[in-house]
């Protein structure tokens, strides 16, 4: 008699009780001393879990069933059983091509940064391991009361040394004023806004920033009026007057740049109002009718700056206006003459950041030392930005021009609205404006203005 090959041993005893041999998974599952163990349950979930369709070619034997003679009783013997293999999860070839994409995923980002920083190091822009520069200027506690720093009088510039730059928004700032100041910046921002139903004038840039507590007395007037009273106090050693708020450079004076926000005729007498406590102790820059007397604080007037008013009075002028720079081109071969371009006037809304108000049909020959003090230009829309990261030669001729026509009329060429990022493309253009003889540098970052190191990335994540 043919004996069946299967998985337990048969032997003719077996075949006088009525238990049926039971596949190997149906055992493990079935054994009472594992039903209740923690092995058990888990075992069970992965088969659940990963047991193949019901079809056909899914099922399998366990064992191989061997020839019975006709002889012999079958019906005694045992019935097959068909058993199942567990078998893994079937994935898609997209599912198999996501999951090893998301699995390398890491090491191609580490890859690409590692390239970046190589390509930055060449270039010399990053150090290859660690940057042990320090930037930071050492400077008194601007959050501390003036009162406090009583080692010297003119402790609180002490060692801060005055740049061309002008801080940009500068009410932005964590502490407005003094943190230009902190840096050496010689000139300020102001954004004034006035309404007839409050005596205040108020500092922000846009109607929804402005709060009752941020004026332009309490953020500007106040404490520069504080500052210079302690850079010039009364004492027995002579005169200590006519000092600005630098101590390196006592002469070099602070411009105040007055944004008109609202309606320029009804805001610039509130704003000579507000201008008396510097204006009372001698602070404020003037024209006495005949010269430009320098002080300690300059105040420009930009925006909707009226400038019939600036110039209304023709013996005593302390608020100066900011020229449009785009009327001064002077072209190589001028000879001295200057191009006196006429201020287009369309009956269109200009473009805001600079003084336009009452300019209509006038021409560059109009403004001077003894009305205006900076000549501004946005940028954007008088120069264009170098998007192929250099300036053209038509680029470069015209900001040439710009600044020869605004500096033979006696006034400062700024340019506002400059590149900010990326980094590399802002330092071209800083250094490109210092080199042509720019004289105030519109800056955002302080720090990075003032380091003078462009030829170097310090932040940012795509800086290059």
């Amino acid at each position: 008699m043919a004996v069946p090959l299967l998985e337990r041993e048969w032997s003719p005893a077996s075949t006088q009780t009525t238990d049926t041999i039971e596949p190997k998974w149906q055992v493990r599952f079935n054994d009472g001393k594992r039903r209740n163990s923690r092995h058990s349950l888990l075992s069970r979930i992965w088969y659940w879990q990963s047991r193949p369709s019901m079809r056909d070619d899914h099922y399998t034997h366990d064992y191989y069933a061997a020839p019975l003679d006709d002889d012999d009783d079958s019906e005694d013997l045992p019935k097959p059983t068909l058993a199942r293999q567990p078998r893994g999860v079937n994935y898609s070839p997209m599912l198999r091509w996501l999951r090893r994409s998301l699995l390398r995923l890491p090491l191609y980002i580490l890859m690409l940064f590692g390239i970046l920083h190589l390509i930055l190091v060449v270039y010399g822009r990053k150090p290859l391991l660690w940057d042990n520069r320090k930037d930071d200027v050492e400077i008194p506690d601007w959050a501390t009361d003036l009162q406090a720093l009583t080692h010297y009088a003119t402790d609180p510039t002490r060692d801060v040394q005055p740049i061309p730059c002008h801080s940009h928004n500068d009410y932005w700032r964590r502490i407005p004023l003094f943190d230009a100041l902190r840096y050496g910046c010689t000139s300020v921002e102001a954004d004034v806004w006035g309404y007839d139903e409050n005596d205040d004038l108020f500092v922000g840039h846009s109607t929804a920033s402005l709060t009752p507590t941020r004026t332009f007395k309490g953020l500007y007037v106040d404490p520069l009026v504080k500052l210079l009273d302690k850079m010039n106090p009364s004492t027995s050693f002579g005169d200590t007057k006519g000092h600005g708020v630098f101590d390196e450079d006592p002469h070099q004076t602070l411009v105040l740049l007055v944004d008109f926000k609202t309606e320029g005729h009804t805001l610039f007498q509130r704003v000579q109002e507000q201008l008396e406590p510097l204006r009372k102790r001698n602070y404020l820059t003037y024209w006495n009718g005949d010269k430009v007397i320098s002080r300690a604080i300059t105040v420009v007037g930009t925006g909707e700056t009226p400038f019939d008013l600036i110039i209304a009075n023709q013996t005593y002028r302390d608020i100066f206006f900011d020229a449009p720079l785009e009327l001064m081109y002077e072209p190589p071969s001028g000879g001295g003459q200057v191009h006196a371009a006429v201020m287009p006037h369309d009956g269109k809304e200009k473009k805001r950041g600079q003084g336009q108000e009452g300019t209509a049909h006038l021409t560059a020959d109009a403004f001077n030392a003894s009305n205006s003090y900076y000549a501004s230009v946005s940028m954007t829309s008088a120069i264009g930005i170098p998007w192929s990261g250099r300036f053209s030669a038509h680029q470069l001729e015209r900001i040439r021009g710009q600044i020869r026509g605004a500096q033979q009329r006696g006034l400062k060429a700024r340019y506002w609205e400059t590149p900010a990022w990326p980094t590399s493309l802002r330092n071209y253009v800083w250094e490109l404006l210092v080199r042509e003889g720019t004289d105030m540098l519109n800056v955002d970052h302080l720090k990075a203005a003032v380091s003078k190191d462009w030829g170097r990335v310090g932040h940012g994540l795509f800086d290059a």
